[in-house]
Order: structure tokens, then sequence, then C-alpha cells
């Protein structure tokens, strides 16, 4: 008596949110709030084998963070065999772009930005020739994944890496909205509804 008897309603969609800091090997400062991949990965796992789940809604306002932990989750998220969509929301910043790339179809509100730039370091760097050549692999590794996960041009997306007039004391580009569309690097301007619906659609198309 007096309990509503509501249907037990399983949604078909993971909804995943990769937001301020992808913390790495190291913890991040209390302060700030984190996207640990040692959270997000099996929960990934756990939505691969879930047949209940047919597809991934991937949210982001990150800053980026550790470069080795976000690649890590964009190369998981880009190898799961169901459908999958991202919005980047307030930002995909740094590491965050590949993250975004790594869905079937990504969509960018009209006011975030995307920054993209050279990888970085904090700490101790030993002022040898192997030292920078290990940087430039990482960063090899970044730039192919991106070109292999987007629509952007090589010679494009290293014009905007390596951008001298665009930041303040840094080297790079910062991308609002429709810009990230029309360099190839995301496939749409659009919000929550744009990007629940292309999934669907996509659901749709691969289990009828």
């Amino acid at each position: 008596m007096g309990i509503p008897n509501i249907p037990d309603f399983q949604n078909p969609i993971q909804f995943l949110t990769i937001i301020g800091e992808i913390e790495g090997h190291s913890l991040s400062p209390s302060d700030k709030k984190t996207t640990k991949y040692e959270h997000i990965i099996p929960l990934l796992i756990a939505t691969v084998q879930d047949p209940k789940i047919k597809g991934i809604f991937i949210m982001l306002n990150t800053v980026g963070g550790d470069v080795e932990a976000g690649l890590a989750l964009a190369e998981m998220i880009y190898s799961i065999d169901k459908p999958k969509v991202s919005l980047v929301l307030g930002g995909g910043h740094s590491i965050g772009v590949p993250l975004a790339t790594a869905a079937d179809y990504s969509f960018i509100v009209p006011t975030a930005a995307m920054t993209i730039h050279p990888i970085r370091t904090t700490g101790l760097v030993i002022g040898v020739p192997q030292t920078f050549r290990y940087f430039e692999k990482m960063q090899q590794r970044i730039i192919n994944f991106i070109l292999r996960t987007s629509n952007i041009d090589r010679k494009k997306l290293i014009q905007l890496m390596y951008s001298t007039d665009e930041l303040a004391n840094d080297i790079g580009t910062i991308l609002i909205g429709k810009e990230a569309v029309d360099y190839g690097l995301i496939d749409e301007v659009g919000g929550f509804s744009y990007a629940l619906k292309k999934l669907n659609s996509l659901i749709d198309d691969k289990y009828g």
C-alpha cells in the first residue's frame, strides 16, 4: 500500500564522465578534481562484458593530465566494439583531445574549448639527447592516435600544435566550438540531446 509500482528499467547506455585532471601513476593534489584511470578501465571492461549495455556516452570537461594514462584510456575506448559518442562540454584540453576523438562520433558544444599543444613535463629533466628523443616519440604516439581517430590533416595538426602566436608564454592553439569541427578534429557542433540522438542511431544501426 502506498508504494509506487516502478518498472525495472535497464538503461542500455553507459554514461562516462571524464572531468578535471587525468590522474596517472602519481596522486594529484587533494584540492584537484581528478579522473582516475584505475577506476575508468574496470568500468569500461564491465561495460564490454554486459550484454545489456549497447552504447557508451562519454562527456568531457578536462584540463588534461597524465599523458600515458590518458592515452591508455583513449586506446581502451577506441578498441571497444560498441557504439560510442563523445561530447566536449567545458573543455577537452591537452590529452583530452584524443579522449574526445576516440569515440565513433564526437560532438562539441559551441562554447567548449580544446587546447592542442606539445607534451610537457615537470620535475627533474636530464639534458641529454635521449630525453628529447623520448619526448618526440611520446608526441608522435599522440599525434598518430589523433590522426587515426579524426579527420584532421597531419600538416594542420602539427601547425596548430606548434603555433607560437596563439598562447601567451606557451606553444599551441586553443580551438573554440565550431573551430574544432572546421579543422576536422571533432565531427559536429551540438549538445547533449544531439549527441544522445546520434548514439541511439548508431545503436539501432548495429543492433537493429
